[in-house]
């Protein structure tokens, strides 16, 4: 199995998930399934299976929380340097006359919306390890779209 890359940020975002969800979501669904079990008939007993499945759910966000952080490289954004775009990086390009910000991470952090792109997506791949000054081609549907690197963090 390949180890997937994380940031220093997003290990920290997900070990407070963890902690939430081993401690106070796992006391509530215990609290549910316990006043439903006081219903009485369980066979019949919509309540319980609700507190069930949510158990479930959250005993499966907890297993794949601790499976990513078991197969995960950690990447110190504040270790890559100022020098090459690296995983970690935020980065300010400028493309037709327009400035944007991007933080290259993990997959498993990745949220466009955010400004932070996949390590693995074409427009970060892209710019991995070239230089401030540098030109960098993009292929996107539209066609190859020209980014000149302003600022490495």
């Amino acid at each position: 199995m390949t180890k997937r890359i994380l940031t220093k940020e997003g290990l920290e975002k997900l070990q407070k998930e963890l902690e939430l969800l081993k401690t106070i979501e796992r006391q509530k669904v215990a609290q549910r399934i316990q006043t439903a079990k006081e219903l009485g008939d369980l066979s019949e007993n919509a309540e319980y299976s609700e507190a069930k499945e949510q158990q479930a759910l959250n005993e499966t966000r907890v297993a794949e929380i601790e499976d990513t952080i078991k197969n995960s490289e950690i990447v110190d954004s504040s270790k890559v340097g100022a020098n090459k775009v690296g995983v970690g990086s935020t980065i300010t390009v400028k493309s037709d006359g327009k400035k944007k910000t991007y933080i290259i991470v993990g997959s498993n952090e990745a949220d466009p919306l955010e400004g932070k792109i996949s390590n693995e997506s074409p427009m970060a791949t892209s710019f991995m390890g070239h230089k401030i000054g540098d030109k960098v081609f993009v292929s996107t549907p539209k066609g190859d779209v020209e980014y000149e690197i302003l600022e490495i963090k």
